[in-house]
């Protein structure tokens, strides 16, 4: 990923909190058929140990499992919140006119060798976190066990677990940081009155990228 120094983020808590507040993946690997990309909502296991692991599962009939190389990477790309930024946003259109379209995005890149884990009390487990993480502030929230157990294990015997220990990962938050102070803070305000999906949590971030050394910068 082509990575700018005022655009990479590495610190692994803001890239585990982004992971996490988005799940859904896009799993790029290679198969039968050369490049191949799976779109599958990944739990990133607790622990801040040296190596993060990805957990998930997908259909038995998807043959990501059987077909990528056990000793090669995979790429795992988490794509956040990003929004579309008008150039008659700045506050130096009216000073210059030299103003021109942009994106921001916040995204996460993880490589690492997919393992499979064709066992079903992982999966279980797996599932179980996945959901406990995605049901979190909902009242009640569903639990796996609210359903009936043979019932689940009929689904679970449909899947395959798989797991990918992070080798490496890196963070690009193209937040405006770039711009110049009144152009960040014009660009916040318009943000602000947008009725966009993502366009508030965008200001967010690039409130964030103002604060002295990326601090407190949402996941």
């Amino acid at each position: 990923m082509y990575c700018p120094d005022p655009f990479a983020e590495t610190r692994p808590e803001i890239l585990r909190a982004l992971i996490q507040r988005y799940p859904l993946a896009t799993l790029v690997s290679m198969g039968g058929n050369g490049l191949e990309a799976n779109h599958i909502p990944l739990y990133l296991a607790p622990g801040e140990g040296p190596q993060p692991v990805l957990q998930g599962h997908v259909a038995r009939t998807n043959p990501l499992w059987r077909e990528a190389p056990p000793d090669s990477e995979v790429l795992v790309i988490f794509q956040g919140p990003q929004h579309y930024i008008s150039p008659s946003w700045y506050a130096t259109k009216a000073e210059t006119g030299k103003v021109v379209p942009t994106w921001n995005y916040a995204v996460v890149h993880a490589h690492g060798p997919l393992h499979v884990r064709d066992d079903p009390d992982w999966i279980r487990q797996q599932m179980g976190a996945l959901t406990a993480q995605q049901e979190n502030g909902f009242t009640p929230p569903w639990q796996v066990d609210d359903a009936p157990r043979d019932f689940t294990e009929r689904l679970i015997q449909q899947v395959v677990g798989i797991e990918i220990p992070i080798s490496r990962w890196m963070g690009k938050w193209k937040v405006s940081q770039n711009q110049p102070l009144c152009n960040r803070d014009s660009v916040v305000a318009h943000l602000e009155q947008q009725k966009q999906p993502d366009s508030g949590v965008m200001a967010e971030y690039v409130l964030a990228s103002l604060k002295d050394g990326k601090k407190d910068h949402p996941g």
